[in-house]
């Protein structure tokens, strides 16, 4: 199987030498937090005085950058990544152009000032999507944000670069007591709203595009590294907290990304479904 080119050892949670935590997965919006002044400092295809960098050097400097950065996480990154990186690099220099995924709120339920959740309304809408299943949860995630991320960069039948929208999510599946979580996780990527109508194409034919019918969410934020463990509590801290938990489906989440995970402030969401 193709894994996007990265591999990765294990599930995360080891210290690195510089003190950072080790997730044991990266996304795609590791990118884009690569500065000019970041590339610069790492000592790592940095210029010295007097020197030039031709525009052919560019994508290889950056991907010797990112893997680097992706050593730290346990994660491997292949030549063939140069160009994805180099194109999400230079198209998301600010934040600002990030797109979110639409929604409207519809009620929150807070204990002294303290939000438990949110419940919310997605529309329909069309999403990229690829299933894997790998030795852990995590490579699961690794090798599907990989794809994605090619397809979302080169891989497409316009053969342009389509544009980041936030969350990134992977849906998982639990059985029925919310103990083990499947290795077959599939991630998805939210078309932005000017490809919504007509949907690039992928060249990788495991990426499918959905679309994803109307749904209503319950949802509750939490911060730092999503792994097994990690999910599998979350899960059983929103069934807890659900006034009527039996009106959303029992063996099927979501986990919604916002940060990437080196981040040591990782923005997350659960997400349960409501029962249609």
């Amino acid at each position: 199987m193709d894994r996007g080119g990265c591999q990765m050892s294990g599930g995360g949670g080891a210290v690195d030498g510089g003190g950072a935590e080790q997730h044991g997965m990266i996304t795609m919006e590791d990118l884009e937090s690569f500065s000019e002044d970041q590339l610069s400092d790492s000592g790592n295809g940095s210029l010295q005085e007097g020197e030039t960098m031709e525009e052919d050097e560019e994508p290889d400097r950056l991907l010797h950058y990112w893997q680097d950065v992706a050593r730290g996480h346990q994660v491997e990154v292949s030549q063939e990544m140069a160009e994805p990186i180099q194109q999400l690099t230079s198209n998301n220099q600010g934040r600002s152009n990030r797109e979110r995924v639409p929604f409207t709120l519809l009620t929150r339920k807070e204990k002294c000032g303290e939000l438990l959740y949110e419940k919310r309304h997605y529309e329909k809408g069309h999403w990229a999507c690829i299933t894997m299943r790998e030795d852990t949860y995590e490579q699961s995630i690794c090798y599907g944000f990989m794809r994605i991320m090619r397809y979302i960069c080169q891989q497409n039948s316009l053969g342009d670069y389509l544009g980041m929208s936030l969350p990134i999510v992977t849906v998982v599946h639990t059985d029925e007591n919310h103990s083990v979580i499947s290795h077959d996780v599939t991630v998805a990527y939210y078309l932005p709203t000017e490809h919504q109508a007509q949907p690039p194409q992928p060249l990788d034919s495991d990426i499918i595009i959905e679309i994803w019918p109307a749904s209503v969410v319950y949802t509750r934020p939490f911060t730092g590294p999503t792994n097994e463990v990690t999910i599998i509590n979350q899960i059983n801290a929103m069934a807890e907290l659900l006034d009527s938990p039996g009106v959303c489906v029992n063996d099927s989440f979501i986990v919604a990304g916002y940060t990437n995970p080196a981040h040591s402030n990782r923005q997350n969401e659960i997400w349960f479904l409501e029962r249609r």
